[in-house]
């Protein structure tokens, strides 16, 4: 038992017998008599010996440790394939939001733009005597006048961010 543990752990860990020994300080003979049941490890270099495998000295000592199988590696391949379309999934979802949402920004300045235009200064003709329609004018007067500055450097940016989508729109 303790001898096929040692043999399928360090097989596990991807080690040979000569890379054991060296790193057990002793010589491949050594961990070969192990491993073939003609002499077992001091409860020193039993303890050495789990350090080096990852294994508790329990499990070394105990049952049969059984190697990984294709079945173990399949679930694992299953698992992280499921993940994988998980994550695509919702990256398409997220571009697709970022589309829509660089769109409707598009449409939501243009038609800003067009409001304003249909507007045609219209708020300067008002009674500025009223402070309530003072206030309103000179914020609708602020909000032109920060927009028409500003709707430049926006649509460039809207329309660089669709650019730079274009690939994963389709």
């Amino acid at each position: 038992m303790l001898s096929e543990n040692i043999k399928t752990s360090r097989r596990s860990i991807g080690l040979s017998q000569e890379e054991l020994a060296i790193k057990l300080n002793v010589v491949r003979q050594t961990v070969s008599k192990w491993e073939r049941g003609l002499s077992v490890p001091d409860s020193e270099m039993l303890i050495s010996l789990s350090e080096v495998l990852e294994t508790p000295v329990s499990l070394l000592l105990g049952e049969k440790i059984s190697e990984s199988e294709v079945d173990d590696l399949k679930a694992i391949s299953e698992k992280l394939e499921v993940i994988n379309l998980q994550l695509a999934r919702r990256e398409k979802s997220r571009m697709r939001v970022v589309r829509w949402l660089l769109v409707l920004s598009c449409l939501a300045v243009v038609a800003t733009f067009i409001g304003l235009l249909m507007m045609d200064g219209s708020y300067l003709d008002w009674d500025y005597g009223n402070p309530e329609t003072a206030v309103a004018g000179v914020l609708v007067h602020g909000f032109e006048w920060v927009f028409v500055r500003i709707l430049p450097f926006v649509l460039i940016g809207l329309l660089a961010g669709m650019f730079r989508m274009r690939r994963q729109w389709k």
